[in-house]
């Protein structure tokens, strides 16, 4: 997975339990994936079509540092799924826990906002970037 983007847990995101707030972990995630998208599909032409199920495994802190990933896990006609993953950051060991991931599923829009084909470069790097299964080595 890369690493897209870094955020600190700030005192004004928390909620009355001392946590972060789960719609500001989501705001992030859909940034910091809506930017990927653009940047993988080389096209700012891309929206947030799905967000799968969201599990929050951990808690976040104020000061905790989390930093969030992502990856290409299918391109379709005029779509994208990429894996997000955010994981919480010790200051001290550099260890990296899991707070939550999901798939997002981004499209590719025209001005009007219809659905367009991701272009054929971007389709032909995804297929080739992925690795050859063992049995057919």
């Amino acid at each position: 997975m890369q690493l897209i983007s870094t955020h600190i847990a700030m005192t004004k995101d928390m909620g009355v339990h001392g946590n972060l707030f789960g719609g500001k972990m989501l705001a992030a995630l859909d940034e910091a994936v809506a930017s990927f998208a653009t940047m993988y599909c080389r096209t700012p032409n891309m929206v947030t079509l799905k967000i799968d199920e969201m599990v929050f495994k951990e808690a976040v802190k104020v000061n905790n540092q989390v930093r969030i990933y992502c990856k290409v896990v299918d391109v379709g006609n005029s779509s994208i799924r990429i894996k997000a993953e955010a994981r919480k950051v010790s200051y001290y060991t550099e260890q990296e826990r899991v707070v939550c991931s999901t798939i997002f599923t981004f499209v590719r829009i025209d001005e009007d906002g219809r659905p367009v084909p991701i272009a054929d470069h971007v389709r032909k790097k995804f297929s080739t970037s992925q690795p050859i299964p063992e049995s057919n080595l």
